[in-house]
């Protein structure tokens, strides 16, 4: 007895189905799942030796990263508008102060008014030589991760400043050191600038590779 037209119908879908199936992408490839770390640690760089894929390795190692540039004490001097922020919730700078035309405040609020080059916790005011905001084409509040690393790749956004600098940069500036020594009642960036450093150095020797637009950390 012949199948029906709806049974043969049927038969065909599942055929023509079974055989458009693929091989997974080598791309999508399972990647090793990192150990747990703390809130205010950062994970040692032999951890990510449990990724053999040096791509994948690069992309774990800037998301990495990414929790410490995301770190209010990071992000709150990388606004995205015309005022820094403060406060673990990225609340508007107070007093009202805006960037002015060097990043450094305008006549009269200057940064450097009220900041000094060194934390004075008794006036609850933080401080470190060289305070300033970010520049706006270096801001990344409100960006994703793979924005972010996009950016500090591109010498137009990142301060001009080549891989090696960079690394210089994130591993020894003073500023970028006050996100670990940030003064009393503020949660400090997690790990040590050192381990950061560290980290942003092996992403830069396993080829700088950005994470995808909806990875996190």
């Amino acid at each position: 007895m012949q199948p029906s037209l709806p049974v043969m119908a049927s038969l065909s879908v599942l055929l023509l189905a079974g055989g458009c199936k693929r091989e997974p992408d080598a791309a999508a490839a399972h990647v090793p799942a990192l150990p747990e770390v703390a809130p205010d640690a950062l994970r040692p760089l032999e951890a990510f030796a449990v990724i053999p894929d040096r791509k994948e390795r690069s992309r774990a190692l800037f998301l990495e990263a990414s929790r410490v540039l995301f770190h209010p004490r990071c992000a709150n001097c990388h606004p995205s508008g015309e005022s820094p922020l403060q406060g673990d919730d990225g609340q508007l700078h107070y007093p009202p102060v805006v960037r002015g035309p060097e990043d450094q405040g305008v006549v009269g609020m200057e940064c450097t008014s009220c900041h000094q080059d060194k934390n004075q916790d008794l006036a609850r005011v933080p401080g470190a030589p060289k305070w300033h905001v970010a520049p706006m084409e270096m801001a990344w509040v409100g960006k994703s991760p793979r924005e972010v690393c996009e950016q500090l790749k591109d010498t137009k956004r990142n301060g001009g400043k080549t891989p090696a600098q960079m690394i210089e940069h994130n591993a020894h500036d003073e500023l970028v050191a006050w996100g670990w020594n940030p003064g009393m009642g503020r949660k400090p960036a997690p790990g040590t600038q050192a381990q950061f450093g560290a980290i942003v150095a092996a992403w830069v020797e396993t080829g700088s590779e950005c994470p995808s637009e909806e990875a996190r950390p």
